[in-house]
């Protein structure tokens, strides 16, 4: 069996909006999901995830927490994805590397965007696990 193919996702939320990418190319060309992509050879996940983000969507982001790491299979060989819960810190969503669109949507519409079950799972946890980082930080003021 063949070693997967290590990438990383962002989850990133401003406000009550996530960033979201339309895939522009395989796997899942064409449906909404999150930033993401390859980690590079001798890249450490957290700067895959600032280069990823900032080459697919023009945006830049804290990195929060790691959420999970799923092993997936898309027809093209294993991937295992490591996502991440990010924070928005600057930019506006512009389109580029392998997204054909990015845009900040309102976390009420994920389950009508048509993407991947695990997808909309992963952003539901990551929206916990942001709301619990931002009361928290409130909390310390």
């Amino acid at each position: 069996m063949p070693q997967p193919i290590e990438c990383v996702g962002i989850v990133c939320f401003k406000d009550n909006q996530v960033l979201l990418i339309e895939r522009g190319k395989q796997p899942r060309q064409g449906q909404w999901s999150i930033p993401g992509g390859r980690i590079e050879p001798k890249e450490t996940e957290i700067n895959a995830c600032h280069r990823e983000l900032e080459e697919e969507t023009s945006v830049k982001a804290d990195i929060i927490s790691k959420i999970e790491v799923i092993d997936a299979d898309f027809g093209n060989g294993p991937y295992r994805l490591h996502d991440y819960v990010a924070r928005w810190q600057s930019g506006h969503p512009i389109a580029g590397d392998d997204a054909a669109k990015a845009e900040l949507v309102d976390i009420s519409r994920i389950r009508d965007m048509g993407m991947w079950s695990e997808t909309v799972r992963i952003i539901e946890k990551a929206h916990d696990i942001f709301c619990e980082h931002e009361r928290f930080n409130q909390n310390k003021i």
